[in-house]
């Protein structure tokens, strides 16, 4: 593999390493500091998992670039798809946890957030299994 093949693959793995898992840890322990009611961490939660979302861009267009000619297999067509379905996946969360912060701030006791607790735990359940599929068929089936 030439240098700049290199260089993509190490920038794809860092990417993901970095942005993947802590995306996926702050929306894991979202519905926690739903239920307990600490606003300032949700907002910490939700800012980190807009941040961490933005970057994991980075995986998918190194993944791209490193591809090159090889984008039509059908394990690399399945793993963008997955990743386009993660990407929608995560856009809801982030929705979720800003209708929670903007619920949680308010001093209403009538709304205390449980619908969007259940479905963040659900959603974010779902993107992480995605991503273990996506490292799944990446490591089986890759040639190199």
């Amino acid at each position: 593999m030439s240098f700049l093949g290199n260089l993509l693959l190490w920038l794809h793995i860092g990417f993901a390493i970095f942005a993947i898992g802590p995306v996926t840890a702050t929306t894991m322990f979202t519905p926690r500091y739903i239920r307990a009611k600490d606003v300032a961490v949700l907002r910490y939660l939700h800012r980190s998992t807009r941040i961490f979302g933005v970057l994991t861009l980075g995986v998918f267009l190194f993944g791209l670039a490193l591809g090159g000619s090889n984008l039509g297999k059908p394990y690399l067509s399945v793993s963008m798809t997955l990743f386009i379905v993660a990407a929608v996946l995560l856009i809801m969360i982030d929705r979720d946890q800003g209708t929670a912060v903007r619920v949680l701030s308010n001093e209403a006791q009538d709304d205390d957030a449980k619908v969007q607790t259940g479905r963040i735990a659900m959603l974010s359940s779902i993107m992480a299994l995605i991503w273990l599929v996506i490292l799944a068929l990446m490591v089986w089936f890759n040639p190199s």
